[in-house]
């Protein structure tokens, strides 16, 4: 499934509306980047077309939909959207550290086995640039620049957020909390409020709040932690072996027949894949793939304005598709 709303976009103008805004946004991204990097011994190599996709920024999309939904002029749209992709930076460059692999964000002309430093370089350029572009708009548009600082400021106070919750698991964890502890705070933060966070800096140059306002916000919230069930259902292995926090382990501990969980450690010690777990157990594996779209669902719905609630299936079921779940059609009937 390449694009999820291929079908649909004859029908939504406002996918051609979101298109264009995105790729506006990025292209402001990736010449200031390049600005940057300028003079440095570091050469940018500009994406290809497909890097401005909607398939291959879907989250973006999503949350530019989410300031779409609410009315904020296209303009402040488009300054969104690259403000985003900065955010997008940092989060993934931390991330790439933390796991010790290298996911790209900037293709450059450094080695490609240095992946720990092009991660050093993907954060430090994302946060240059958005202070760059930040303080580009706030001269242009007669903003007082210190806005700027307060929205950079503000940029990072909202990720640190969830930061520090991946900071807590670095060492290993001693105990598999209850689900439902895992839900409200450790999936909370690490995926929930970092879907939210992408509406610190909106905050501060929109004009107050509204109902609406905090309707989508939630919606992101459901979205993310519908994403981080299903991230948790594919690493499940590997989350036990690092001593992570995962929402399926916890359910299998404490809600399941302990047949299942020396099942899971059976196959964890002999290195076999999440997949043969859950062949073994059809039944377990649908209720949690059932549970991760229904969050993941109702944040869609919630986000999604009426005329375009034809839109819910086929993006959940492109994100579950990306994230690695495959979702078997009987369920989706």
């Amino acid at each position: 499934m390449s694009n999820p709303f291929a079908v649909y976009a004859k029908h939504y103008g406002v996918i051609a509306t979101l298109e264009s805004e995105l790729r506006t946004g990025l292209e402001r991204f990736w010449e200031t980047t390049d600005t940057i990097l300028n003079g440095s011994s570091i050469h940018l190599v500009p994406p290809d077309q497909s890097g401005f996709s909607l398939s291959r920024n879907f989250f973006s999309t999503l949350f530019l939909y989410s300031y779409y939904r609410i009315g904020i002029p296209s303009e402040r749209r488009v300054l969104y959207a690259a403000v985003n992709q900065c955010l997008r930076g940092m989060v993934t460059g931390c991330d790439n550290i933390l796991d010790d692999e290298y996911k790209t964000t900037l293709e450059t002309d450094l080695p490609t086995k240095a992946h720990r430093f092009r991660s050093v370089l993907d954060i430090m350029v994302a946060d240059r640039v958005l202070f760059a572009i930040l303080q580009d708009y706030c001269l242009t548009h007669d903003f007082p620049v210190d806005l700027a600082l307060k929205a950079s400021t503000a940029s990072l106070q909202a990720l640190t957020r969830s930061g520090v919750q991946e900071a807590s698991e670095e060492g290993g964890i001693e105990e598999r909390l209850d689900p439902d502890i895992v839900l409200r705070k450790i999936h909370h933060f690490k995926t929930g409020v970092l879907f939210q966070s992408t509406w610190a800096i909106p905050a501060l140059f929109e004009k107050g709040g509204s109902s609406e306002t905090q309707a989508v916000q939630e919606a992101l919230y459901q979205i993310g932690i519908g994403c981080q069930i299903l991230d948790d259902i594919v690493d499940l292995f590997l989350d036990m072996r690092e001593r992570r926090h995962n929402y399926v382990a916890s359910v299998i501990v404490h809600r399941e027949p302990e047949v299942l969980q020396k099942q899971m450690q059976s196959m964890l010690a002999t290195e076999h894949a999440p997949d043969c777990f859950y062949a073994t157990y059809p039944e377990f594996a649908g209720r949690m793939k059932t549970e991760a779209l229904t969050m993941l669902e109702n944040g869609l719905r919630h986000l999604f304005i009426d005329e375009h609630q034809g839109l819910v299936r086929p993006a959940s079921l492109f994100i579950a598709d990306r994230i690695g779940v495959r979702i078997n059609q009987k369920m989706d009937s």
